[in-house]
């Protein structure tokens, strides 16, 4: 990533968040409290590697705004991993937070570093160590991390355990996405993928499009792009593209679903194993019913957006597509349904973990699943009536609807 997609990440968030409170009737000085986190930690973080040197990592962790309550965010490992990054990262997550109506505001982390060429020892050494240069504002009541690029339910828990050795007592509702065994969520490792699912449906219902044998192209086959293409493929639609970091695969009828999941690697990687492939700048312009971008940030640009052929764009990753493609999707009738929208399951389980956590008490899967879809919906249906009545694009509208939250109680704190 370069630097003026570092910026240029950030800057667009900002331009929204900006657009949303003017709509909404607040002052300067809360565009002013709103467009940047009030608080960026930046840590350097010794590590043994197996070899006997140590290597310095460096990490961070942003707070958002924390009005309506602890911040809230996953920790992502990544080479890519910048500071600016993770600003925007955290304002989407206090928009995710608003339009849930989940009693936190945003929080996002991460390390810069390859897992990939990482052993298990050394990453559980980065991992404590994260958690030891961050203790100071993370916590249950403060803020609570989460999994995020790669990022796991392992290194959760050695973050859980490192943190429970420093504050000297066991303390399950600091982190979320959790092994089941201590203290996880039945249901967060799915979260969301379950709720772009839920995206989905609603987005064909309003288009006219039964889901069964709709044509889907999923870019990315990370968590959420691999489990999407598994409830997909079962929901009888058709899945006719998926991609990973290798490349893309298409097939009109539909690929074996089954069989890339079964051959994927942990990473996400599956391409590799095929001689026939298509370029991930192909794949997001096939024909097809649902496009869905479920890997990094500016895929879908002023620049392929006039070729997009998808009848609706359902964002799961964060930031897949900028400023301007949005105004050239939402010019040419294409339904977007937004980031900090379709991909807020994971955010939504995970309140759920820190829930059951406080209270001790653990609910079943099929319990979590209704309650993400009932919230799943709620927020979906007041998205669409902002844009419907506001005639403002989905993205403008979805972030109306997830500041407001956090910009009244600012407002009711006496902040601004």
């Amino acid at each position: 990533m370069n630097d003026k997609n570092e910026t240029d990440v950030l800057q667009a968030t900002q331009i929204v968040i900006e657009q949303a409170l003017q709509r909404l009737g607040y002052e300067q000085d809360m565009i002013e409290l709103m467009k940047e986190p009030m608080r960026v930690l930046t840590v350097r973080i010794p590590v043994r590697m197996d070899d006997g040197k140590t290597k310095v990592f460096t990490g961070y962790r942003s707070q958002h705004n924390d009005a309506v309550g602890p911040t809230k965010g996953g920790v992502r490992f990544h080479p890519a991993v910048n500071e600016n990054e993770v600003k925007a990262l955290s304002i989407w997550m206090t928009l995710k937070c608003g339009i849930a109506d989940l009693p936190y505001g945003g929080g996002k982390g991460g390390v810069i570093c390859d897992p990939r060429s990482m052993s298990i020892r050394e990453l559980e050494r980065l991992s404590r160590g994260y958690v030891r240069a961050v203790s100071q504002i993370v916590g249950p009541t403060k803020d609570i991390p989460a999994p995020d690029v790669m990022t796991n339910s392992q290194i959760m828990a050695w973050m859980l355990d490192e943190y429970s050795r420093i504050r000297e007592f066991d303390s399950p509702g600091f982190i979320t996405g959790k092994p089941l065994v201590l203290g996880g969520s039945k249901g967060r490792e799915t979260a969301t993928a379950r709720g772009v699912v839920i995206m989905i449906h609603e987005a064909l219902r309003l288009k006219d499009i039964k889901l069964a044998n709709a044509r889907i192209v999923i870019q990315g086959f990370g968590n959420a792009g691999s489990y999407l293409a598994k409830f997909m493929h079962e929901a009888g639609a058709r899945v006719i593209g998926i991609s990973d970091v290798s490349g893309a695969l298409y097939n009109e009828e539909g690929l074996d679903i089954p069989y890339l999941l079964d051959r994927r690697d942990s990473f996400g990687n599956v391409t590799n194993l095929f001689q026939q492939t298509i370029s991930n700048d192909q794949l997001l312009e096939l024909d097809c019913d649902v496009l869905v971008p479920a890997a990094i940030e500016n895929q879908i640009t002023e620049h392929n957006a006039p070729n997009i052929k998808a009848k609706v764009v359902v964002e799961a990753a964060n930031g897949p597509t900028t400023l301007e493609a949005t105004r050239i999707l939402s010019d040419r009738g294409i339904l977007l349904v937004p980031d900090v929208l379709a991909s807020s399951g994971g955010v939504i389980v995970s309140y759920f973990e820190w829930v059951q956590n406080n209270q001790g008490y653990y609910w079943d899967e099929q319990e979590v699943d209704d309650k993400l879809r009932l919230m799943m919906i709620r927020g979906f249906e007041q998205v669409y009536d902002i844009h419907r009545t506001r005639k403002v694009d989905m993205r403008l509208a979805a972030y109306m609807a997830g500041i407001r939250k956090v910009a009244e109680a600012v407002r009711f704190r006496g902040w601004v």
